[in-house]
């Protein structure tokens, strides 16, 4: 079960990159999907991908308002800030916290550091103009 959703989650990232849904990359896809190593998660993790995959479902929709709000508004304030990595993380569900972080357009890790925590450059509208 848990190959299938990995399977089906590299898919997904793979189309939102490539926003290509004809048959060539499709195939291309599916076969990078498989070749890809796979990690057998443990219970606790695989309700972790589960609640990727609903934040990659939430991300989308989430982008395309952020990115309406930057043409229409300025969002000329910009911050650095640092998010603590939910723990007991593996390496592939830091990717996707990095990856959906990234997918929004007005942040953007900028690291990710050993002890812990993502370093995220985000713009955000100044209320005061």
């Amino acid at each position: 079960m848990t190959v299938y959703l990995s399977i089906l989650l590299r898919l997904i990232i793979w189309f939102l990159l490539t926003a290509d849904l004809s048959l060539v990359n499709i195939v291309i896809g599916v076969a990078i999907a498989l070749i890809l190593p796979h990690d057998v998660p443990r219970w606790p993790v695989l309700k972790d991908w589960l609640r990727v995959f609903w934040e990659i479902i939430i991300a989308v929709p989430v982008a395309y308002f952020e990115a309406i709000q930057i043409m229409v508004l300025p969002h000329k304030k910009e911050a650095f800030l640092r998010r603590r990595v939910r723990p007991n993380r593996t390496p592939g569900l830091i990717f996707l916290d990095i990856f959906l972080i990234t997918f929004t357009p007005k942040t953007i890790v900028l690291s990710y550091q050993e002890d812990g925590w993502y370093k995220i450059h985000s713009v955000e509208r100044d209320e005061s103009s």
